[in-house]
């Protein structure tokens, strides 16, 4: 309101409005004069107005709403529309469309684009402000930056800066969304339609999975309408209701029939329009002119009914098509057209519009033109694009809306069009010879890059698909690879690979040459990131495209790009877990750093030999790797790598060396360096590095048995894990958490919780560190007496080792099943009667004590002084019990003796202890 005003002749004071906008209609069918009511869809509407009922009284609703194509669910869902608008309530309809179903959230984009009326004309400042009121409405200013990053606008320097991963910008983005959603429909009850879900993008999906969970207890209704090839993911819920629309029968097709002629017979408004039904629609029960029914024969009236097969749209078109073919003139002195035996009846859908668009004569280049621009379209674009004077271009357009191919919404230059249904679409597009489409996808692709420059940034997929469609593979290529990391850089994976594999198969079509290899080099290495999000670090596709890269290379000569390439690789076997491929391409990163001379591609080396060889249990130079990986670390020189490969690989380097150090047997050194990894992870800003130290970090108090700290770091670690969306390090910490519950006594508690990472840390399709995961429930079982079980796992956890070769904690599975087996032995002993003295077959005590001995023979062959210390404990411990007190103290004594740090630790502590009774 623009404030309130006397007018005279008025008693009393009247509002004052001041207007600042065209008027955003966000449905293609609004703006009739006149629709005409369905017929044969009264359960239907019926259905959709009991759920709208449920949904007012704060019992949220779904309605998917299926059915072929031109059978009627947009115009269905417009009925719905009528009634809510008329109640005054808030209405919200997003499309989807074939042209972005891999554009992330366009749905959702172009609903919000319209909602807080942004025009062309508005600058990033001005579309800013228009957000920020918005959100103020709602109280979520603090959310704009994640708002500005999904409309492609520039945040404000007032706010701070996002550190979020792209993954969890995108989970917030969303969350943010369902907020204000959710908070609209607090205030008033909402409906919220979405058209076309077989065009859908996968992000678009994914958020509709999380507002179909949070409806029961809103005021909202969400319509969804799609295809029957489209199979929605959503399992039955009492929320839900499913209609699938089916063809007209021969009742409500012949009242169809006669409301077409009925519609025809009506004189031409003012406007030149007549008052015709949208697409889809089945017409009111009420009877047609006598004389529509006199000048139609019966026998062309079976004829279409035939023809028509109940499909609605198919009804309409035809019925107009023969009407035109007749030159009949219903209601005009009933003028006889030409004889039934010598109409050419259309046998299809698409035989009847194309005769309509032939008919439109001069329009119908100007329909062809816009189905090439896509379902919907703007004047501006249009005019811009077509050779026509203005004058005929308006003269089309007035054609084509007169003869509802299109409709129009807003009047002008500011006006936008839309094909009635996107079969008509189709069909004026599939009319054009290839040469004149590729002409004009061409003349478009030049348009928006010169006129509308937005577009390449805001929509690098639509100019890629008018090149590509034009022919123009070199120009189409760059914008699919835009594409994917626009995509990339919102994590929305599935839609980069698809981008990032169009410009991988346009590039096919190009001759071999050198330019051609370093193209698709790019694409494939850019390709290999979003698939590990996709389908996990250890997918084949991911091997795929990395090896394709590496092949690439070497048809190139050794370039820096092969760095990356090899590092994907090696992130895939590490993964798998083939350590001996994975020690040679780590290896390969190694010698090409120290070719190239360049620090920060050598602390990625060095991080990537080390992590190897500590996990293949060789200790001594994983420990010299990662320490050169430290030693060569600089912050402001390297901190681009967190982004660049998701991680720092300073923060990976300090944390692991940290782990070798402590097996090897220095646990003074290993807190020093899990100290400074966690310093850098925090000045970094980076969650995901910090996530990274923290996971080592609480490994390592786990190794010292400091229970209390390694509680601490792990409630940490799955604290910033479940924020940010860090499944595997949210595994780790609710392993390592389970550890420290049993630690405290709580031991059934500890292993529900260890059981719960571990099923979490196998669905990321992760196998490192399994062994050593195991282990702890083993020990887990062990301290609840559930022996067995723990024997078990155990030997699960040794099969792996055997298969993989990460013997890491290898050592340690033995000392574990030796100190497992003397614990059931006491259990069976004390059961014993003391009149059965029979001695236990197999000995117990002897099975244990191989298992210490060897857990001590590969401690030492691994240098692994504080395994060693441990195992030559248990095996003293048991050497004491069968009164071999000399060999015990000497073997306790010759470890603990080597060690010159970390005497405050509970394992040198128990050693000393068990040294002093030894002595005695």
């Amino acid at each position: 309101p623009f404030g309130s005003h006397v007018v005279k002749g008025i008693a009393t004071p009247i509002a004052v409005y001041h207007v600042q906008s065209e008027r955003q209609l966000s449905s293609q069918l609004e703006g009739k004069t006149t629709l005409t009511p369905l017929v044969g869809r009264e359960q239907e509407v019926g259905l959709l107005l009991d759920r709208w009922e449920q949904a007012k009284e704060g019992r949220g609703q779904v309605v998917l709403l299926s059915g072929e194509p031109g059978i009627g669910k947009s115009r269905l869902a417009y009925t719905l529309r009528e009634q809510v608008t008329a109640e005054g309530s808030l209405l919200y309809e997003a499309r989807c469309s074939p042209y972005h179903q891999h554009s992330a959230l366009y749905p959702l984009i172009e609903v919000m684009q319209r909602t807080l009326l942004f025009t062309r004309q508005d600058t990033d400042d001005e579309k800013v402000t228009k957000l920020e009121r918005t959100l103020a409405l709602y109280n979520m200013r603090d959310s704009l930056p994640l708002f500005t990053g999904l409309l492609s606008l520039p945040t404000p320097s007032t706010y701070p800066p996002l550190t979020l991963t792209p993954q969890k910008q995108k989970e917030r983005t969303l969350q943010a969304i369902l907020q204000m959603m959710m908070a609209q429909a607090e205030r008033q009850a909402t409906v919220s339609v979405w058209e076309d879900l077989h065009w859908a993008d996968p992000s678009s999906l994914e958020f509709l999975s999380l507002l179909i969970e949070q409806l029961p207890t809103t005021k909202l209704l969400l319509v969804l309408t799609f295809r029957p090839e489209f199979t929605p993911s959503w399992k039955p819920r009492s929320h839900i209701s499913q209609l699938v629309l089916n063809r007209l029968g021969q009742r409500h097709v012949r009242e169809m029939v006669e409301r077409v002629l009925a519609q025809d017979s009506r004189p031409s408004t003012s406007s030149g329009r007549t008052d015709s039904e949208p697409a889809g629609q089945a017409l009111a029960v009420r009877a047609a002119p006598v004389e529509a029914r006199a000048t139609f024969p019966k026998e062309l009236l079976d004829t279409l009914i035939a023809r028509t097969d109940g499909v609605p749209l198919f009804v309409e078109e035809l019925t107009k098509s023969v009407v035109e073919a007749r030159g009949q003139v219903t209601g005009n002195g009933g003028q006889e057209g030409k004889p039934v035996s010598t109409l050419a009846i259309p046998a299809t859908l698409q035989e009847a519009l194309l005769a309509r668009l032939d008919r439109l004569s001069e329009a119908r280049q100007i329909a062809q033109l816009g189905a090439t621009l896509g379902r919907e379209f703007s004047y501006e674009l249009l005019q811009a694009v077509t050779p026509t004077s203005e004058t005929d271009l308006q003269s089309a357009l007035a054609k084509l809306v007169e003869a509802e191919i299109l409709y129009q919404r807003g009047i002008g230059e500011q006006a936008r069009y839309f094909f009635k249904h996107t079969l008509i679409q189709d069909t004026a597009y599939q009319s054009l010879l290839k040469s004149t489409r590729q002409q004009y996808h061409q003349q478009i692709a030049h348009i928006l890059e010169e006129r509308f420059p937005q577009t390449q940034v805001t929509q690098p997929e639509l100019l890629a698909h008018h090149y590509t469609e034009a022919g123009l593979v070199e120009q189409a290529i760059p914008h699919w690879q835009q594409a994917g990391q626009k995509a990339i850089e919102r994590s929305a994976d599935a839609e980069a690979v698809n981008h990032l594999t169009k410009g991988l198969e346009l590039l096919k079509t190009l001759p071999d040459s050198l330019d051609r290899i370093q193209r698709e080099l790019t694409l494939q290495l850019a390709l290999g990131v979003p698939l590990m999000g996709t389908k996990g670090f250890a997918a084949s596709e991911v091997r795929e495209a990395y090896a394709r890269a590496r092949e690439l290379c070497q048809q190139v000569g050794e370039t820096r790009q092969l760095f990356p390439v090899l590092r994907g690789l090696w992130v895939f076997y590490a993964s798998r877990v083939e350590l001996q491929t994975a020690h040679e391409l780590a290896e390969q990163l190694l010698n090409l750093a120290q070719r190239e001379r360049d620090d920060a591609l050598l602390v990625e080396a060095y991080m990537a030999l080390g992590l190897t060889l500590l996990v293949s249990g060789e200790f001594a130079p994983a420990q010299a790797h990662l320490e050169q990986g430290t030693s060569l670390y600089n912050l402001r020189r390297h901190r681009s790598g967190a982004v660049l490969y998701g991680q720092d690989s300073g923060v990976v380097c300090f944390s692991y060396v940290a782990l070798a150090f402590w097996v090897l047997g220095y646990p003074d050194q290993a807190l020093k360096r899990t100290h400074e990894a966690f310093t850098l992870a925090q000045d970094l800003s980076h969650p995901f590095s910090l996530a990274y130290a923290l996971g080592p970090a609480t490994l390592l108090h786990q190794f010292r048995r400091e229970a209390q700290a390694a509680q601490e770091r792990a409630r940490t670690l799955i604290t910033l894990s479940t924020e940010q969306g860090f499944a595997l390090r949210l595994a780790w910490g609710h392993i390592l958490q389970g550890w420290t519950l049993a630690e405290q006594g709580k031991g059934e508690e500890g292993i529900a919780q260890i059981r719960l990472g571990l099923a979490a840390h196998q669905a990321t399709g992760a196998e490192a560190w399994q062994p050593y995961f195991v282990a702890l429930l083993a020990e887990t079982y062990g301290k609840v007496k559930q022996i067995d079980e723990g024997l078990s796992v155990l030997a699960e956890a040794l099969a792996i080792v055997d298969r993989t070769g990460e013997r890491l904690y290898e050592a340690e599975l033995y000392r574990l099943k030796g100190e497992l087996t003397l614990q059931k032995l006491s259990a069976i002993s004390s059961q014993l009667s003391e009149t059965d003295p029979r001695p236990l077959t197999p000995d117990p005590q002897g099975e244990a004590e191989s298992c210490f001995l060897k857990a001590i023979d590969i401690a030492r062959q691994q240098q692994a002084k504080s395994w060693e210390l441990r195992a030559a404990t248990s095996l003293a411990r048991l050497w004491q019990q069968q009164g071999k007190t000399t060999e015990a103290h000497t073997l306790l004594s010759d470890v603990y003796n080597w060690f010159t740090e970390g005497f405050d630790t509970k394992d040198l502590q128990e050693a000393q202890a068990l040294i002093e009774e030894l002595n005695h």
